[in-house]
């Protein structure tokens, strides 16, 4: 499993892409994957606020079809933020990280 090189990783098994001050979040392939067929997501509301950000956008397509992240999970983003801190981004995993991380959990 390749991992897009321009995102950042948790070992909560989301992704993030960040954009300047926005980023985008979903999560990883191998999450998905780990999960088996996602049939419900629960979306946090614009106005939360994430340790690093407040949410702006949430997916909506995703209330009505979650099977999407099974179909690309790496496509299908969840929420996006305005980051409080971008610099915060750089202690994140980088793909070949998550990679290796991934690898030492036991997944592929």
């Amino acid at each position: 499993m390749s991992y897009p090189s321009d995102f950042k990783y948790t070992k909560e098994h989301e992704w993030i892409k960040a954009d300047g001050t926005t980023a985008t979040i979903g999560i990883t392939s191998y999450a998905q994957e780990s999960l088996g067929d996602i049939v419900f997501v629960e979306l946090p509301k614009p106005g939360a606020a994430p340790a690093t950000g407040t949410v702006t956008e949430v997916n909506g397509d995703l209330a009505t079809a979650p099977e999407k992240i099974n179909q690309d999970a790496h496509s299908s983003w969840m929420l996006k933020i305005k980051l409080k801190n971008p610099g915060e981004l750089n202690a994140l995993l980088s793909s070949a990280d998550y990679e290796k991380f991934v690898a030492e959990e036991g997944g592929h």
